[in-house]
């Protein structure tokens, strides 16, 4: 059958989907909270004064504030990524909760369209958690920091779209070794997370323009560190490309999924 290329059009059942999602997440809010606190604060500890026991700076800034900075973003990545793809696949093949949400007066758009909020307010929320434990270390360089929870909020929709895109092709979870192993982890390597990418070869450099963690470091780092933030419309314009493009297409490929 062929795909429903259509344009999405979800509705205020999206918030529905939303809420739905928010009260089952309330319901394992202490290992959601241990998660959310206790894995940066390992990272940012073990890494941050580990390393930085051995770098004293790096782009012009101590080396915990430039780890702390591409972590924020770097989670708010994986956390959605995780979200879209083994939750989604769960609520969609496992438990047939879509069938269910299909039997009320929602539409297959709004069921993606809450999925994709979801997803982009549970990036928000671990995004939060290490922006806290980076401001109890002392790491953020001022008021400004706070736009990087709506930002945290932008970089879920970036990468949740095309999290959905393999959800809405998988048959089962193994399938996300593949997504996972040659999508999200090179780019958490690559991206500058740990160390800038221009200490790369310039036709690495110039590919890593392509991955979106790239533009949401370049954002998200600048504010965390109290400098000027260069090319905003340029970096929001491919993470926005993202999530619209991941969106509409996993909508397609799910529709044709489920013969909606």
């Amino acid at each position: 059958m062929a795909a429903d290329w259509s344009l999405p059009r979800p509705g205020r059942g999206a918030l529905a989907v939303w809420r739905r999602n928010l009260r089952v997440w309330r319901k394992l809010l202490a290992p959601a909270v241990v998660l959310n606190f206790g894995e940066p604060t390992l990272y940012l500890l073990g890494l941050g004064f580990g390393l930085g026991a051995f770098i004293d700076t790096m782009s012009g800034m101590p080396y915990l504030v430039f780890l702390a900075s591409g972590i924020i973003a770097s989670s708010a990545m994986t956390t959605a990524s995780f979200e879209a793809t083994y939750s989604v696949f769960t609520r969609m093949q496992v438990q047939r909760t879509y069938e269910a949400m299909l039997a009320t007066p929602l539409t297959l758009d709004d069921i993606l369209a809450g999925e994709l909020l979801w997803c982009a307010t549970k990036a928000t929320f671990s995004a939060a958690a290490i922006l806290a434990v980076a401001t109890l270390l002392g790491v953020v360089g001022g008021w400004q920091a706070l736009w990087v929870l709506p930002l945290a909020f932008l970089i879920g929709l970036c990468f949740a779209g095309p999290a959905l895109v393999m959800s809405a092709v998988s048959d089962n979870y193994d399938f996300f070794n593949y997504y996972f192993v040659l999508g999200v982890t090179p780019m958490l390597i690559l991206s500058g997370v740990f160390y800038p990418i221009e200490g790369l070869p310039e036709g690495a450099q110039a590919a890593i323009q392509v991955l979106p963690l790239a533009h949401a470091i370049a954002l998200t780092r600048p504010l965390v560190a109290g400098l000027p933030v260069n090319d905003v419309l340029l970096h929001v314009a491919v993470l926005v490309a993202y999530a619209a493009g991941g969106f509409h297409v996993a909508l397609a490929l799910t529709r044709r999924r489920l013969l909606v």
